[in-house]
């Protein structure tokens, strides 16, 4: 008796899937998984930008940029580098520039109340090159594990 197709696609499927389902020991020939990085101030990298940059919050609630080498070491700002957040309430956003502060770029303005606020980071590297856009939640609550900022932590969770 042949199987009706949605049954035998099925079994396909759950054939090719169970690898992925296997135990923490698994292969990693051909793949690997990707590591948190952090930064000189332990913030979180930004691996889509080039030279990567650390998203870091100060204690005053500003955002510091500080843009690493591939070894997690600071490096100048790119010449023509601009940069700016908008965050907090969807229905009245807030947007944060960015000025030069010495190899780093810090916004102009702090964020606005709240302890967990939705970002888009926009980074144009030059006035002639594409902005980047980066989503990111900016939850500012400490992780229990790590005890880094949970915008910024390394654990596996």
């Amino acid at each position: 008796m042949k199987l009706p197709i949605v049954t035998r696609i099925l079994a396909l499927v759950l054939a090719c899937s169970a690898p992925a389902f296997a135990a923490e020991g698994h292969d990693h020939a051909g793949h690997s998984h990707a590591a948190k990085i952090t930064g000189p101030n332990k913030g979180r990298v930004l691996t889509e930008l080039e030279p990567h940059a650390e998203f870091f919050v100060t204690a005053d609630r500003k955002v510091r940029l500080t843009f690493v080498d591939d070894a997690g070491k600071p490096v100048a700002v790119p010449a023509g580098l601009t940069a700016t957040l908008i965050t907090g309430d969807r229905a009245k956003p807030t947007t944060l520039a960015f000025a030069a502060d010495g190899d780093t770029l810090l916004s102009t303005a702090v964020l606005p109340e709240g302890g967990n606020l939705p970002g888009i980071l926009r980074v144009k590297p030059s006035a002639e090159a594409v902005s980047v856009t980066i989503r990111l939640q900016i939850n500012l609550a400490n992780c229990g594990e790590c005890s880094r900022p949970e915008y910024a932590c390394t654990c596996a969770h």
